[in-house]
């Protein structure tokens, strides 16, 4: 396995040198929603590295302190806590780093190495102790599609990923432990975790489950996709183990599999399914090896993406029709969960077509799956929780958004299918989707708020996005073409002109994005009219890539 650099010792090893004094507020900026991600490694200017290996040591101690208290644990019970990560090259340093603050804090510590976003919370819910399964909680080293020099940690217990309070409160404990450590307490928890850390090739499991579920949708077929041809594609990320553990196994033939060597440099794509290049990448390779079917993963296995015989991409709204088609032949009437920026051709089909009922909510994989979980808690049965960007969660497989898993609901759609005699490729797959309606012109601009315009008065800039927003819904009003969406959770949703458009504000950034769909570029101008009306006057806000797109030919 290649691990292009960084691979030697760490010269300012962090038992050996005092640390740098951080406050809260340092340990917070690397706070990223329900993740944490930072600069790991020097060499982009202007991102100096704030992810050092003595910040990642008081963040899984603080992790530690955490679990200890949510578990009601006391010193008799020995917590366990397995960590694995991506093919990022700081990886294993980070991975060495979170050893020590785990060992440091008394917790048992199970290193997996290369492995997968959903494995790691797998081996939360994995009843053998062979390898020492199931675990008390879990850390994913990975910072998804993000350039080489970022890294980050998602965190499970067996209740599923913690969300933003607990990521928050980690955090704060985090920088209390920072600023205790010494030279000594530091060395102590190296010496601990040099004699206490235990190795687990836990892939090897997660990967027979995701046989096992083919096999089993197949009547119990040993090959059930004996003569298929899949490629896959693992953008250079943790995901080459698709195509050797999981579907040569099964009987496909996997010749044209692409960049299935992990390296954290990506020196061929960006392994991101919403990336163009990558499915122009894994479309270009299912055509030229005619392929049955392609598979695409994020770096770190969570997403994923699929392109069929003829080269159209299973993507965006397409997956998430997909999908829909497969679990509501499953569950007849189910509700299906998304994110705010899918289009109306979708809805449409879900309700009409498929007999199911579109549920849209806020963006954001978490905010997504919760709302799942929450209408299940109040009567409206959910199985599917769903992304564009490829995050998709099934009640079934625990609500975890896992991209193998994703894929394997597909195989075992192909599998079942030639199980009862139905041949013809993956056009099965292409054929659930018949009447999705598609937009003509779709197009995503990025309206940025300059946090240093006196405009804002020194407030924040989400105090001054909602005042954008605020004032666009007062100004649809007026406007007899266009009619506000009268369920909405996020932003402004309008439809107008054959198509709509949603101005919302960025999860994270001081950005407000705008998404127009239509079935012309004249009609999605009339609707960036409209919205260029309202938002005009805010001289806090960017509006050149609106300007622009209005001024195109």
């Amino acid at each position: 396995m290649q691990w292009s650099v960084l691979d030697s010792h760490y010269t300012a090893s962090a038992s050996a040198t005092a640390v740098p004094y951080l406050n809260k507020t340092d340990f917070l900026r690397l706070q990223n929603g329900s993740d944490i991600r930072g600069v790991a490694v020097d060499g982009v200017e202007g991102e100096p590295v704030n992810l050092t290996e003595p910040v990642a040591e008081a963040i899984a101690a603080g992790f530690a302190a955490w679990l200890l208290e949510k578990k009601k644990a006391d010193a008799s019970q020995n917590l366990r806590v397995s960590i694995g990560h991506d093919s990022r090259i700081s990886a294993k340093l980070l991975q060495n780093a979170i050893s020590r603050g785990l060992a440091g804090a008394g917790l048992e510590v199970v290193q997996y190495g290369l492995a997968s976003t959903p494995a790691m919370f797998n081996s939360t819910l994995t009843k053998n102790e062979a390898f020492l399964c199931p675990v008390d909680g879990s850390i994913m080293i990975t910072a998804s599609h993000l350039p080489f020099n970022r890294n980050g940690f998602k965190f499970f217990t067996n209740a599923g990923g913690l969300g933003k309070t607990d990521i928050k409160d980690i955090l704060e404990r985090a920088a209390d432990i920072y600023n205790q450590f010494t030279a000594e307490s530091l060395a102590n928890s190296e010496r601990k975790a040099s004699s206490s850390i235990k190795k687990v090739d836990y892939m090897n499991v997660y990967t027979s489950d995701l046989v096992k579920a083919v096999r089993k949708a197949a009547g119990g077929l040993e090959k059930p996709l004996d003569g298929f041809h899949i490629v896959v594609d693992a953008g250079n990320g943790a995901g080459g183990f698709f195509a050797e553990k999981v579907l040569e196994p099964l009987g496909a033939i996997t010749s044209g599999s692409q960049f299935l060597e992990p390296d954290g440099l990506f020196p061929n794509h960006i392994p991101n399914p919403e990336d163009k290049t990558a499915m122009k990448a894994i479309t270009k390779a299912v055509l030229e090896n005619k392929a049955d079917l392609g598979i695409i993963f994020d770096t770190d296995v969570d997403r994923s993406a699929a392109v069929d015989f003829s080269g159209r991409e299973f993507n965006r709204n397409r997956l998430i029709a997909l999908m829909a088609a497969i679990v509501l032949e499953e569950h007849p009437g189910t509700t299906i969960v998304t994110d705010s920026v899918t289009s109306d051709g979708l809805t449409t089909f879900i309700e009409n077509k498929l007999g199911g009922k579109h549920h849209r909510f806020k963006r954001g994989y978490k905010n997504v799956i919760d709302e799942a979980i929450r209408l299940n808690s109040v009567g409206e049965e959910s199985h599917l929780a769903i992304e564009t960007s490829g995050h998709g969660a099934l009640k079934e497989n625990h609500w975890l958004d896992d991209g193998a898993y994703l894929m394997v609901k597909i195989l075992n759609k192909l599998a079942s299918a030639r199980a009862s005699g139905i041949h013809g490729g993956s056009k099965i797959l292409t054929e659930l989707i018949e009447g999705l309606q598609e937009p003509a012109f779709s197009i995503e601009l990025r309206l940025k708020i300059n946090q240093n315009h006196p405009d804002l008065k020194g407030g924040s800039f989400r105090e001054y996005g909602e005042t954008v927003l605020k004032q666009l819904e007062k100004s649809i009003g007026s406007d007899p073409n266009l009619r506000k969406a009268p369920v909405n959770y996020e932003g402004v949703r309008v439809s107008g002109y054959g198509g709509w458009f949603l101005l919302r504000l960025s999860l994270h950034d001081p950005v407000l994005p705008l998404n127009i769909e239509a079935p012309s570029n004249d009609d999605a101008v009339k609707l960036g009219l409209a919205v260029l009306a309202a938002v005009k006057d805010f001289a806090g806000l960017d509006i050149s890539a609106l300007d622009k797109f209005l001024k195109s030919p």
